[in-house]
C-alpha cells in the first residue's frame, strides 16, 4: 500500500563527470513526462476511463498486473514536483495532458480538469520553466475506444474539438504544444502488435489508425494557431526508428513503415507510393478520402524527435530463425503490416536494461538527415534517456543513487546532440526522458527512467546523479549563454 510522504533526498553525486554546456544561447534543457505514466487519480475530479485504465487492468496485459491507477502520485503531488524541477534548474518541461480528464464523454468540458493543468502551467511559469504541453500520449478516452477509436475517423474530429478547448484554456501561456506523441506506438502497437493499448493486432487496423491520427494532427494544428493567444509554437513528436544494415530493401520498407508513413503526409501531404505498394495486400488505403491529405499538411513550427536506439534490418529468405529483434514486446500480432518478412537483427551493445542498444552515433546521423531533409524545419530532441536497475546506496548525506551507466548515457548522447548542431542542424532544445521514474505502459513499474527516482510505496522522490549532472549541465549553460548575450553596444 502506497503512503503519503513529502520527503525529498538530494543527496550530491560522487563525481561531477564533464557537463555539456557548448549549446546555443537560446537552446532549451529540460525534461519529459507524460499524464497517464505519473499522473494517478485516476478516478478524481470527473476523469473518465482510457484504454490504458482497461488495458492495465486485463490481466497479462502488463508487468505484474501494473497499472497507473496511483503511479508517481503527481495529480496530488505535482507543486512538489514543481519545486523539484525548479531546482533542478530545468528551463523547460514536457508534460502531457489527459484528454479523460478534459472531456467527457457526452463532449462537454471538465472544468476541474482544466484547472489542474492551469495551475501546472502557472506553476512552471512562476519558477521560470517554459511548458511544453503534448495533446496526446496515448490515453484515449475508452468511450472514443468503444466507438471504433483510431480506427473511426470520427475521433479525429472529436481530436479537434479538444483541442481547441485546451487552447482556449492556455493557449495564453503555452511555450510550445505538441499534437501527437510518438504515434507510431499508437497505431502500430496498439492495433498492430497488441503490445499497447487498446490490444488490437490487425495490421489494416494498425494503417487505418496511421491515417486517422495524421488526419487528428492536422485538424489539431489550425484549432491551437486559432485559440492561443501567445504566438506558441505548434509539433508534433515522431519516434524516428534510425535503420541500419547492407540490405537496402529491408531498409527503405521499414523506413517506409516507420517513418515516412507519418512524415510523408504531416511535412508533405502524400503518401509515399511505395509505402502503398509495400501494404497493398494489408490494406487499399480507401480510408484516405479526398482532401484528407491538405488538412494534414499543416505548416508546423518545430519537430519533436524521440531517440532510443537503432534497428538493423535484412529481408528473411525463408530457412532458419526469423529473427525478431525489433526491441518491442512479443503479444502475438505485428507492427510491421506488409513487411512482416523483415528480419530485425541482434544489435551490438551495450544495452540499457529495456534491451535497447546504446548507439548515440544514430541521434547524430538521425539528427542529420531530417536536417538534410527538411532544412527549413527546427527541430527539438523531446525524449532521450534510459533505463536501468538503480541501487539505493547511503552516502555521507543520506541515500543516493550513483547511476553511472544513466550519466555515461546522456553525457555520449548530450555530445551528439552538440555535434549534430556542429554539422549544421537546427535543433532547439533537449529534453530528457524522464524527470519521475513512473509507469512504464506494458512493462508496468519494472523499468526505471527517472532522473529522479520514486520509491512506489511511499512516494519518497530521490534525485539520481543524473539528475546532479543534468543540473550542472544546465547551470553551466546558462552561464554561458548569458556571457554570449548580446550588449546594448552589440544590439
Amino acid at each position: 500500500m502506497k503512503t503519503e510522504s513529502s520527503k525529498q533526498h538530494t543527496a550530491t553525486p560522487r563525481q561531477a563527470p564533464e557537463v555539456a554546456s557548448e549549446f546555443p544561447a537560446g537552446f532549451l534543457i529540460g525534461a519529459a513526462t507524460a499524464s497517464y505514466q505519473i499522473e494517478g487519480a485516476v478516478q478524481e475530479d470527473g476523469r473518465i476511463p482510457s484504454i490504458w485504465d482497461t488495458f492495465s487492468h486485463t490481466p497479462g496485459k502488463t508487468w505484474n498486473g501494473d497499472t497507473g491507477d496511483i503511479a508517481v502520485d503527481h495529480y496530488h503531488r505535482f507543486e512538489q514536483d514543481l519545486d523539484l524541477m525548479a531546482d533542478l534548474g530545468l528551463q523547460a518541461y514536457r508534460f502531457s495532458i489527459a484528454w479523460p480528464r478534459i472531456v467527457d464523454a457526452d463532449g462537454q468540458t471538465n472544468p476541474a480538469g482544466i484547472d489542474f493543468y492551469s495551475r501546472l502551467v502557472d506553476g512552471l511559469i512562476s519558477r521560470g520553466i517554459r511548458p511544453i504541453a503534448t495533446l496526446y500520449h496515448w490515453d484515449l478516452p475508452q468511450h472514443l475506444e468503444d466507438a471504433g477509436g483510431w480506427l473511426n475517423r470520427e475521433t479525429a474530429y472529436r481530436f479537434a474539438e479538444y483541442a481547441a478547448e485546451i487552447a482556449k484554456a492556455l493557449g495564453d501561456r503555452v511555450h510550445t504544444w505538441t499534437t501527437l506523441n510518438e504515434p507510431w506506438c499508437s497505431a502500430y502497437l496498439g492495433y498492430g502488435s497488441g503490445a499497447h493499448a487498446p490490444g488490437l493486432a490487425d495490421g489494416a487496423a494498425a494503417l487505418r489508425a496511421v491515417h486517422h491520427l495524421n488526419l487528428a494532427h492536422g485538424l489539431a494544428v489550425p484549432q491551437l494557431r486559432r485559440h492561443s493567444s501567445n504566438r506558441p509554437a505548434v509539433s508534433a513528436t515522431l519516434n524516428f526508428h534510425v535503420v541500419r544494415g547492407d540490405d537496402q530493401e529491408a531498409c527503405r520498407r521499414i523506413d517506409a513503415l516507420a517513418n515516412r508513413a507519418f512524415t510523408g503526409p504531416m511535412l508533405r501531404g502524400e503518401y509515399d507510393a511505395d509505402l502503398l505498394e509495400d501494404t497493398r495486400e494489408v490494406t487499399d488505403w480507401s480510408f484516405v478520402q479526398e482532401g484528407d491529405l491538405e488538412l494534414i499538411h499543416q505548416p508546423i513550427d518545430l519537430l519533436g524527435v524521440n531517440y532510443y536506439s537503432t534497428v538493423t534490418v535484412r529481408m528473411w529468405d525463408g530457412e532458419g530463425e526469423h529473427v525478431r529483434n525489433d526491441g518491442h514486446k512479443d503479444m502475438g500480432g505485428t507492427p510491421w503490416p506488409g513487411s512482416e518478412h523483415v528480419e530485425f537483427l541482434a544489435q551490438p551493445g551495450p544495452f540499457t536494461d529495456m534491451g535497447w542498444n546504446i548507439a548515440p552515433d544514430g541521434l547524430e546521423d538521425l539528427l542529420v538527415s531530417l536536417h538534410e531533409r527538411y532544412p527549413e524545419l527546427p527541430l527539438m530532441i523531446t525524449e532521450n534517456g534510459a533505463a536501468f536497475p538503480d541501487v539505493v546506496a547511503t552516502g555521507e548525506d543520506g541515500p543516493c543513487v550513483h547511476d553511472e551507466l544513466r550519466v555515461d548515457y546522456l553525457v555520449r548522447h548530450f555530445a551528439a546532440a552538440q555535434a549534430a548542431i556542429a554539422r549544421g542542424v537546427d535543433l532547439r532544445g533537449y529534453l530528457v526522458w524522464s524527470l519521475l521514474d513512473n509507469f512504464e505502459w506494458g512493462f508496468g513499474y519494472a523499468k526505471r527512467f527517472g532522473i529522479v527516482r520514486v520509491d512506489y510505496e511511499t512516494q519518497e522522490r530521490l534525485v539520481k546523479d543524473s539528475g546532479h549532472w543534468l543540473r550542472q549541465t544546465i547551470s553551466a549553460h546558462r552561464q554561458r549563454s548569458a556571457l554570449e548575450a548580446p550588449t546594448e553596444t552589440d544590439a
